[in-house]
């Protein structure tokens, strides 16, 4: 139960921090009208849960192949993760929205979200690295687990990016306005995931 209300706290976190996702369902909500935000958070949650039920399947195919390489992994995924956070502090342009012009296409939305994660390298880089973290290698149900945490994931990546873009214009305007507010999320975040990385440094009680 700690480790899964930890991995809640963690992905909470890093899916309203912004990034290319929320600037992208932001941008289409403004420029399209919030049906075009919602099937832009549609698409673009689409895409994330073809990465995280690839990453869960690989990862248990992983764990049961060798505990040792799984193990490795977590280190180098923790890596990662502290890798991405400092980036992520590093990024002053978080919160550049841009709105486009002329009339967006439903499909076209949906159809870029989708496409804009599922042929991103990084993104399944990131749920690799991420959910060996919330994982019992000792388990004999870690396949499953990780299968969970991924739909979990996916679950609460829609719920927040619909609601982002049925109020994508007052939100937008929001956070152009909020420079202040905007780094302080954005240097808060960074330093959350590089500490979610430092943790696996730390010996884990079974």
């Amino acid at each position: 139960m700690e480790s899964f209300l930890l991995f809640v706290m963690a992905s909470l976190i890093l899916i309203v921090t912004p990034g290319p996702d929320i600037i992208y369902v932001i941008t289409r909500g403004i420029s399209g009208g919030k049906w075009a935000g919602v099937m832009s958070a549609i698409g673009v949650t689409a895409g994330i849960l073809v990465h995280t039920l690839a990453a869960a399947l690989g990862l248990a195919v992983l764990l049961k192949t060798s505990t040792y390489m799984f193990w490795m992994l977590k280190i180098i995924g923790g890596i990662y993760l502290m890798y991405l956070g400092y980036q992520m502090i590093r990024n002053k342009n978080a919160f550049e929205i841009t709105v486009l012009r002329g009339h967006l296409d439903m499909k076209k939305c949906f159809v870029q979200g989708f496409l804009s994660n599922v042929l991103n390298p990084k993104v399944a880089l990131f749920f690799v690295a991420f959910l060996p973290q919330f994982v019992n290698v000792d388990s004999s149900s870690h396949g499953l687990h990780m299968v969970f945490l991924g739909l979990f994931f996916a679950l609460m990546t829609i719920t927040f990016l619909v609601i982002l873009g049925l109020f994508a214009g007052a939100i937008g305007v929001w956070l152009r306005g909020k420079k202040n507010i905007a780094a302080t999320i954005r240097i808060g975040s960074g330093s959350v995931l590089m500490l979610l990385g430092l943790r696996l440094l730390v010996p884990q009680r079974s």
